[in-house]
């Protein structure tokens, strides 16, 4: 089974007190950054260091993973 990023993303969005607004379609969440004031996509089973990494960058944080 793939290592999945996305419980170790989720606890350095909440950190950086990013908050969840929306679920979205299927397995989506739609968060919410103060650092850089836009929404972002985060999905529920992220198995690519990139694709975390990526969501990290749209929440304006550096990259971790």
């Amino acid at each position: 089974m793939p290592k999945l990023f996305t419980p170790a993303l989720k606890k350095k969005l909440k950190a950086a007190e990013c908050s969840f607004e929306r679920s979205g379609k299927g397995d989506h969440e739609i968060c919410y950054s103060l650092i850089t004031q836009h929404r972002f996509v985060v999905d529920q089973s992220i198995k690519s260091r990139h694709t975390a990494n990526a969501v990290l960058k749209q929440a304006g944080l550096p990259k971790a993973f």
